[in-house]
């Protein structure tokens, strides 16, 4: 989105003329979710993607015709036979999209608060008016931009927001998926999760370079600089080297943190832990078998680390796909990361009971 921005501006500043579109609402299956966004130009070009195929010229066909126009509008495309994709596939769904013709600097103006918003990474909500009826107000495609205080700090249309825009507002925070209440489109945008691999062997280099790939931001973590070093993570945002204890001790971590543990052994493994288990982050999961993950929680039971604490961490991490070779291990891994991301859970076919709850067992019977 950020790019798409940038090119938006360098568009109008180059007095071309360009349609913004962005997709608000979706039902049934699409090829695409809210948020997708797209530039379409007078000659038929276009920066970014609504999801392809025929829906995608039909849309780019109907904002050709209102390029010129002074006001946005919202168009429904119901995907069926009509919408058909090249290899045959239809989607079966509903598409409500916004198309709005930029052409001023003064038009512009609301895009450069988003692009300012977005580069901030404080998280933000776009809201948009399908139906002012519903919505208590305004007009249809009235458009307003909340900060991760709740605060509007730019609009696109009437200043004053409908009635309902409030009661419908989710806490950025809590990250929640673009959605619709009282007809009004909340289209979110989070803050960047930090990924932190404690460990920086083959393992933890596979999962960085796949997790940058979907967003993560990457803090690399050794106590070997011929493994933590730029040549071996260059997208890492930080690379911290020193001895795990020294490294991790006072390691700050926020509700946006992912951390995986995948040090090259046990005893590292539950030093990490044992600093780790308690922090704030939303995400904490470790590598190693289940003989190995047990010995560890109760190593660190036994020394005073809370039970609940434990039983948050996903060990063994990653999704079960029958894994061998070390890209294989890392994209189990990393799709848990993904998943967890954007469920806020882990699916259910996949989830698995702490082994805390197997040492509470043992306990009991022994």
């Amino acid at each position: 989105m950020r790019n798409l921005l940038r090119e938006l501006e360098k568009a109008v500043q180059q007095n071309q003329q360009v349609c913004y579109t962005c997709l608000v609402e979706t039902r049934g299956s699409t090829p695409q979710k809210p948020g997708a966004a797209m530039l379409i130009f007078r000659d038929g070009s276009q920066i970014g993607t609504l999801g392809g195929g025929c829906v995608e010229a039909e849309v780019k066909r109907r904002a050709l015709r209102l390029i010129d126009a002074a006001a946005p509008e919202i168009m429904t495309f119901q995907l069926d036979n009509d919408y058909g994709w090249d290899d045959g596939l239809i989607c079966g769904g509903r598409m409500k999209v916004l198309v709005d013709p930029i052409a001023t600097e003064e038009d512009l103006q609301y895009f450069k608060t988003m692009g300012q918003l977005l580069a901030s990474d404080q998280g933000c909500t776009e809201a948009i008016v399908i139906k002012p009826e519903a919505a208590g107000g305004g007009s249809e495609t009235d458009r307003y931009l909340i900060d991760a205080n709740s605060k509007i700090v730019a609009w696109r249309g009437q200043q004053e927001p409908p009635t309902q825009l409030w009661n419908g507002l989710k806490p950025i925070q809590n990250r929640p998926r673009p959605y619709v209440s009282s007809n009004i489109a909340y289209l979110t945008f989070h803050q960047t999760c930090q990924l932190v691999v404690v460990g920086c062997g083959h393992i933890g280099q596979k999962v960085a370079e796949l997790a940058n790939d979907v967003g993560f931001e990457i803090i690399a973590v050794d106590d070997r600089q011929e493994y933590c070093n730029s040549e071996r993570f260059p997208t890492a945002k930080q690379l911290i080297v020193g001895s795990f204890d020294s490294a991790l001790s006072d390691f700050s971590v926020n509700r946006d943190t992912f951390i995986i543990i995948v040090t090259r052994g046990h005893n590292h493994d539950e030093e990490a832990l044992g600093h780790l288990a308690e922090s704030p982050a939303r995400y904490i999961g470790m590598i190693g078998s289940r003989r190995k993950v047990k010995l560890i929680f109760e190593d660190l039971l036994r020394t005073g680390t809370p039970r609940e604490a434990l039983a948050k961490v996903h060990a063994p991490l990653g999704f079960e796909i029958g894994s061998q070779t070390v890209p294989e291990i890392a994209l189990s891994i990393v799709a848990e990361l993904v998943a967890y991301r954007n469920l806020d859970t882990i699916p259910e076919g996949y989830r698995r009971a702490s082994l805390v709850e197997e040492i509470n067992a043992t306990n009991k019977t022994s």
